[in-house]
């Protein structure tokens, strides 16, 4: 029998103290060896790579482990109960609950996500689209790294939970970016201009959004200049947007596509020269409640230089040198919108030369309009090319 024991610096219960008692063998962190009960006939092992666990297993009877807050919650239950063992779990509250718990604030509309021993890329790009994101972080991978990633944020930084010298820090994104923090640490990254008292009912993201491919009437626009429902509806199944990826929109115009990503949970940058669409953009994200960051500037590879990496990339407004530069990005899907019949070739091999697949198709559509005495015809809408290059 294996006892999993979450241990959150506070005394443990009887059960705990029972199960240690009779415990041969004892594993944990060095800090959780020192705070907790350990008989001196049992064993320790300082917990680093699980093979050590897995080796002493066949010669203990009775084994204990000692793990942060709730165990079950991105801890060392999912891998211990992976090598089909025979365990029990006794939780003590996670430490994200703990850290909102101690600025007094709801979490059940929080995002959470890991970034011990992962990519932090996708983590920072959870932390640009939601508002109110909780990071359970490691070394090399906590606030200062995030902050040095991220816009304008609060972080508030949460470390040692649970123990006597807890310590609570708020502060912007950048101050973070130049601070040190002890490790481990709970990191709370928090957008205070979209954090709302509206009560959900699924906790933290709760999948794709209802509808997509919105009609044109969901988006204030200029003289109809604003991809299509239909086009949109493709160009959102090819960029594949959701939580942890990176989207530009580029000449993003009334920004439909791009705020269509963000209602999937992806992070987007749209960059739009034209300062009057800018705010359009901004006041159309607000409208359908995500984020969106709005880059007032002419597309261009020294504009692109300066914007985070993308996972994809569409392209809706600019000319060739736009395609060629957006093409050369490390992005693994773009995505081009084209009206011009003779813009095409010169897309399709800009897509091909910098390495990608390309491929795409004429997208012709006809919507019903009605006419006089209840009668109604297909009226034809502008054919437009989607073309899209993927990387192998």
């Amino acid at each position: 029998m294996i006892t999993v024991i979450g241990f959150d610096g506070s005394p443990l219960s009887e059960q705990a103290r029972a199960a240690l008692a009779c415990a041969t063998l004892v594993v944990g962190g060095q800090r959780h060896l020192d705070a907790v009960p350990v008989p001196e006939s049992a064993a320790r092992l300082v917990l680093g790579a699980l093979d050590g666990l897995y080796e002493a297993l066949p010669s203990h009877e009775n084994v204990c482990v000692i793990a942060s807050g709730d165990p079950g919650f991105f801890g060392i239950v999912r891998r211990l109960r992976e090598k089909d063992l025979d365990i029990r779990v006794l939780s003590a509250p996670s430490s994200v609950a703990a850290a909102f718990a101690a600025i007094g604030l709801s979490w059940d509309d929080a995002i959470v996500v890991s970034a011990h021993g992962r990519e932090l890329r996708p983590v920072a790009n959870v932390c640009r689209a939601f508002p109110k994101v909780a990071v359970l972080t490691g070394p090399g991978a906590g606030a200062r790294e995030l902050g040095a990633l991220l816009p304008d944020r609060t972080f508030v930084v949460a470390q040692r939970l649970g123990h006597p010298d807890q310590r609570i820090a708020t502060l912007s994104s950048h101050a973070a970016a130049h601070s040190e923090f002890a490790d481990p640490h709970v990191l709370l990254c928090l957008d205070e201009s979209r954090l709302t008292s509206e009560r959900g009912w699924i906790a933290g993201f709760g999948g794709v959004p209802g509808t997509w491919a919105l009609g044109e009437s969901e988006f204030a626009h200029r003289d109809s200049m604003i991809t299509k429902s239909e086009v949109r509806a493709l160009a959102l199944a090819k960029l594949g947007p959701r939580p942890g990826r990176l989207v530009w929109d580029i000449g993003a115009g009334s920004g439909s596509v791009g705020i269509e990503c963000a209602r999937f949970g992806a992070a987007v940058v749209a960059v739009e020269r034209d300062a009057e669409s800018c705010d359009r953009i901004r006041a159309n994200a607000a409208a359908h409640g995500v984020a969106v960051e709005v880059v007032t500037a002419p597309a261009s590879a020294s504009v692109f230089d300066r914007l985070p990496r993308p996972d994809a990339v569409f392209v809706g407004g600019g000319g060739v040198d736009v395609i060629a530069a957006c093409a050369e990005t490390p992005a693994a899907v773009v995505v081009v919108a084209l009206a011009a019949i003779e813009r095409v070739p010169e897309a399709i091999s800009l897509l091909t030369k910098s390495g990608r697949t390309a491929d795409g198709v004429l997208l012709q559509s006809s919507r019903l309009s009605a006419l006089p005495g209840d009668a109604h015809r297909f009226a034809a809408a502008n054919p437009v090319f989607l073309l899209w290059g993927e990387r192998p």
